[in-house]
């Protein structure tokens, strides 16, 4: 059975819509990746060392991106990475 990729962010922000935000991992990695790319950075590498160091500048905040990145923990991001990896080229 897959598992579903959202997750499930608790909020306490008056201008967040409900108390729970969902975020699309996926989502989340391609406008990171984005991002990234268009200011001119190598976003796999950049994203690599975010997900080893759990340093969120190595993220740009252009776009809203490093905001964005770490509302994922980073071992649902390697789940997606390695998901969706075996899924395009073992299957």
């Amino acid at each position: 059975m897959d598992k579903d990729v959202t997750q499930i962010i608790y909020t306490n922000d008056p201008n967040a819509q409900s108390e729970e935000k969902q975020v699309d991992v996926k989502e989340v990695l391609a406008k990171v990746y984005g991002a990234l790319k268009e200011k001119g950075y190598n976003p796999t590498n950049q994203i690599v060392q975010y997900i080893m160091s759990g340093e969120p500048l190595f993220i740009t905040s252009f776009n809203g991106a490093r905001s964005l990145i770490t509302k994922v923990e980073r071992d649902e991001l390697v789940e997606e990475l390695i998901t969706s990896y075996i899924e395009n080229n073992f299957k």
